[in-house]
Parts: C-alpha cells; sequence; structure tokens
C-alpha cells in the first residue's frame, strides 16, 4: 500500500506492507504529530517502519534537491508504482506518484489538520476498525472515504 504521510516539515511518501495500517491509525490516535511521531509508534507495535523510511529518505536527499529532482524524476519514470523508493514531495511529478494507488491502495495521513484521507483501500476500511476508529473521533481525527 502507498503511505502518505504530511507534517509541518514537509510530505514524504513510501510503500509498506498493509499490515502498517493498524499501528499508523493508533499511532494518530495516540498524538503523532510529525512524521518521527508516528515511525517510531509504529516500531514500539512492533511493525519495523522507522529504518525503512529513514534510510530511505536519506538516500532521496542524497540524489535530490528542491531545485533538482531529476534521479527522483527518472525513477517515477522507470519504476512501476510499487518499486518506487522513499521520496519527498516537492513538485507536481511527485505528487501525481503520492496519489497513486499501490495493490491494495493509497492512504494519506494529514497530521497537522489530523485528517486520514482513504484514495483507495481494499484492505482494512478505517471506518469499520471499531475501537481504533472512536479513538480517532475522540482525538478530533476525521476519516474521509
Amino acid at each position: 500500500m502507498r503511505y502518505t504521510v504530511i507534517d509541518e516539515r514537509g510530505t514524504v511518501s513510501f510503500v509498506a506492507d498493509c499490515a502498517a495500517l493498524l499501528p499508523m491509525v493508533s499511532a494518530c490516535a495516540d498524538g503523532a504529530q510529525t512524521l518521527e511521531d508516528l515511525l517510531e509508534a509504529v516500531d514500539r507495535s512492533g511493525f519495523p517502519l522507522k529504518e525503512y523510511v529513514t534510510s530511505g529518505l536519506a538516500v532521496f536527499d542524497e540524489h535530490n534537491s528542491p531545485t533538482n529532482l531529476r534521479a527522483i524524476h527518472a525513477a517515477i519514470a522507470y519504476f512501476p508504482p510499487h518499486e518506487l523508493p522513499v521520496f519527498r514531495v516537492l513538485d507536481d511529478i511527485t505528487r501525481q506518484a503520492s496519489l497513486q494507488p499501490v495493490k491494495a491502495g493509497a492512504i494519506i495521513f494529514n497530521l497537522p489538520r489530523r485528517r486520514i484521507i482513504q484514495l483507495q483501500n481494499s484492505y482494512a476500511e478505517i471506518r469499520r476498525m471499531g475501537t481504533r476508529m472512536r479513538r480517532l473521533q475522540r482525538a478530533g481525527w476525521q476519516v474521509l472515504p
């Protein structure tokens, strides 16, 4: 599944196992405000995600800059969506790639606005998660289809 996370510092998009969805939703309900908060909470739940995303961002930052995105543009043009590396959303091309569903779908976590947007989700609809959904609502989150 493609996950795109927006925080105050920017937007990051990556592909990970569908099993990351439940810990990510729980992290939001528990107050994650940054990508770092989210990844740490997911790791504590037993789903190792932080090293994958942070290492991927280090590689991205080594080969790209806000004024030179040739490397990620080449990857987007060459690889199928499910094989794209972790990337920052910095222009229209990366924004479009961040919205492309992969296998089970695409989910956007907008941390500052407390919104989870299910662009496509054939894995586990968040609205049907019972206790997790009630926790999200109590924490002031909106879950959009």
